[in-house]
């Protein structure tokens, strides 16, 4: 497929590129460590595997779970203030009406809604922001469970200290769905991948 003259914009620049690939190993580190720390003391009728425990036993799952924090909180904030700045929030990620995720939604479904590097439709959209909300409450109640004492407060907005960490679980597992559901996205077009890890030029209309 060929680029239309003048199509230069790059799909995804470089300080998105960077950003992404950090928060993936960061997130990456948290779900795995994550586990490890809820094989411990598991609050639900099922533990994870072993294999896919990261740390080696509760002492080391927590030391990699609050270093992978401190990582996400960096490049989360990093990639906030950029996003405002740069306009990539309003240009690229503004909420769709629920009139046009549903549209999306059902062309999604039936394997008919096109794909255009550099542009997100209704779905990419809706889901990004969706995930990004979720991270933000995710680290929220990371820090009511991790300081129960000294956040007392935040423990407290989330229903006490019991609920925050069903709350920090259940959210998790959303975080894991979104992760599946984009790499299998993906697997489906496979050149987005390239363009998060080169410079690739925006597609026009006509190279859909």
């Amino acid at each position: 497929m060929r680029n239309a003259p003048g199509s230069s914009r790059p799909a995804h620049p470089v300080p998105i590129r960077v950003m992404h690939w950090i928060g993936v190993y960061a997130m990456g580190c948290m779900i795995f460590s994550g586990w490890e720390i809820y094989n411990a003391s598991p609050d639900l009728p099922f533990v994870f595997p072993a294999w896919t425990g990261l740390g080696g036993w509760l002492g080391g799952a927590l030391a990699w779970h609050l270093s992978a924090m401190w990582l996400l909180c960096a490049d989360g904030l990093a990639y906030l203030i950029y996003g405002f700045a740069s306009g990539h929030f309003r240009d690229d990620l503004r909420p769709p009406s629920p009139g046009a995720f549903a549209r999306d939604m059902v062309a999604a479904l039936r394997f008919r809604l096109g794909h255009r590097l550099g542009h997100y439709n209704a779905v990419q959209r809706g889901l990004y922001v969706g995930v990004i909300v979720a991270i933000v409450v995710q680290v929220a109640t990371g820090l009511a469970i991790w300081k129960p004492v000294q956040f007392g407060w935040l423990a407290s907005v989330f229903g006490g200290y019991p609920l925050a960490r069903h709350i920090h679980l259940a959210i998790m597992f959303g975080i894991v769905a979104f992760a599946v559901i984009h790499v299998t996205l993906v697997a489906i077009h496979p050149r987005t991948l390239k363009s998060m890890i080169v410079a690739a030029p925006r597609e026009t209309e006509e190279q859909r």
